[in-house]
């Protein structure tokens, strides 16, 4: 970490520079800051020598700011909420200060909680935004380096310490089958086994839920063909005598088809609790915080929604 320049730095420039950004008048600015005028003046005279730029630029309408002090400004506008929420210990306000998250996933659950993001959560956060990404091998890794927030998964998924997890909602399996499918409302273990399967390649190239469920029972599926999606294993069933296996609110969440009907699973294949999982540093970490909370109000929202 290089500090030279910050040693030498008064960053209480940084909050004048910021107010008087806003006012763009310096008598405004001192009332605010709680300075004499002389006092705003020399410390934009001192703010000019720290950034080697004018900053600001008088014209016949007040002043503008330069296009070195519109960037300064747009990372003050992140930086200065940060640390200020770092010094006093306060909570994220999602209302207006600034934030990103990258969560990883299987479609299935961006697909069931992507949209109540959408609708319920971005209109009272309009400066945060939400990087889903599928579920992929490394994902735990980049929980510890940091280049991950949340990692979404059936809580069957073995996580590696020091990881912490939180369970969000319950989700069962339905079997996915042709319409024209000789099955009827639901199978048995002894018509599942003997099937042939899509299966859904999550973690190692399995479907870790129901495939270890299955193992322990000593039950194996037949592969016949392996995708990364389960809408992907969905649309293999059409036309075919195969079996998907997918989470029931999925299924209930797409667009309807004819060409395909919705079977109960076998009770062997039991069903499975999705979790979110972090790295134990962001524990304190305000807008994380935040984060794991709305993350918590949505797997409620979708538990009610199932209730109803």
């Amino acid at each position: 970490m290089r500090l030279t320049q910050l040693r030498q730095a008064d960053l209480n420039l940084l909050v004048v520079f910021a107010v008087f950004a806003e006012e763009r008048n310096v008598s405004r600015a001192a009332e605010r800051l709680l300075l004499s005028q002389p006092a705003v003046s020399r410390a934009l005279r001192r703010l000019r020598d720290m950034f080697h730029d004018d900053l600001f630029v008088r014209t016949a309408v007040g002043y503008e700011l330069t296009p070195q002090g519109q960037r300064l400004l747009q990372e003050l506008e992140v930086m200065l909420p940060k640390l200020d929420r770092l010094l006093s210990g306060s909570n994220f306000d999602p209302a207006v200060e600034q934030a990103s998250f990258r969560i990883a996933t299987t479609d299935s659950a961006a697909s069931i909680i992507a949209p109540i993001i959408s609708r319920d959560i971005l209109p009272v956060a309009p400066k945060v935004s939400f990087d889903f990404v599928q579920w992929h091998k490394g994902l735990f890794d980049e929980l510890t380096h940091g280049s991950a927030d949340l990692v979404f998964s059936a809580s069957i998924v073995d996580v590696p310490s020091p990881l912490q997890s939180q369970a969000i909602y319950d989700e069962e399996f339905v079997c996915v089958v042709d319409a024209k499918s000789s099955y009827k409302k639901s199978l048995t273990i002894g018509q599942y086994i003997k099937a042939e399967h899509i299966v859904v390649g999550i973690q190692g190239g399995i479907q870790v839920a129901p495939d270890k469920y299955l193992a322990a029972q000593g039950y194996k599926r037949k592969v016949a063909i392996r995708v990364p999606y389960h809408e992907a294993a969905v649309r293999c069933a059409e036309g075919t005598k195969f079996i998907a296996t997918v989470p029931r609110k999925f299924v209930e969440g797409m667009a309807q088809t004819p060409a395909i009907k919705m079977l109960k699973a076998p009770p062997e294949v039991g069903g499975f609790r999705y979790v979110m999982i972090w790295h134990p540093r962001v524990n304190t970490d305000a807008a994380h915080a935040w984060l794991r909370s709305i993350m918590h109000e949505v797997g409620a929202s979708i538990s009610s929604a199932q209730t109803k």
